[in-house]
C-alpha cells in the first residue's frame, strides 16, 4: 500500500517557479505514494493562480485527490500545536499549524520545503519524493 502524502502550497509553488506541472510530478510517483489534499492547501495554492484557465485546471485536480476534511478535532489538534509551540518559542503561521493537523489526523507525511513543519513534533515531512 502507498503511503499517504499531503503536499504543502510549497511543494505547488516550487514546481510552477521550475516550469514543472506539480501534477504531473505527483503522478509519476503514484507506485509510491497516494497524495491528498486538504482545504488550506487548495486555498494557498488556488490564490496564486491569476490565470483563469490554470486556477481551474488546479481546481479539477484537487477535486479528485483524496481530501483530509478540517472538522472539530483537526481545529482542536492545531490548536493545541500552537499553543504548545508558542510556548517552546517556535511561533508558526496558523495555516501550516493547520495544515500539520490535518496530515497528523489522516497519518499522513507532509510534503514540504517549508522548514517550519520540522518543528512539530509526531509529523514526518519528505522534501522530496526521491
Amino acid at each position: 500500500m502507498a503511503s499517504l502524502v499531503l503536499p504543502d502550497s510549497s511543494f505547488y509553488i516550487n514546481c510552477a517557479r521550475g516550469g514543472v506541472d506539480p501534477f504531473v510530478a505527483l503522478a509519476a510517483r503514484l507506485e509510491d505514494y497516494e497524495f491528498a489534499t486538504c482545504g488550506m492547501v487548495v486555498l494557498e495554492v488556488c490564490r496564486g493562480r491569476s490565470n483563469p484557465a490554470l486556477l481551474q485546471r488546479f481546481r479539477e485536480r484537487f477535486a479528485i485527490m483524496p481530501y483530509i476534511a478540517a472538522g472539530a478535532s483537526v481545529w482542536e489538534q492545531a490548536t493545541q500545536l500552537a499553543w504548545s509551540l508558542d510556548r517552546r518559542g517556535a511561533v508558526l503561521p496558523a495555516a501550516d499549524l493547520l495544515i500539520a493537523a490535518c496530515a497528523l489526523q489522516a497519518r499522513a507525511a507532509v510534503l514540504s520545503l517549508d522548514a517550519h513543519f520540522r518543528e512539530i513534533p509526531g509529523l514526518k515531512v519528505l522534501e522530496g519524493l526521491d
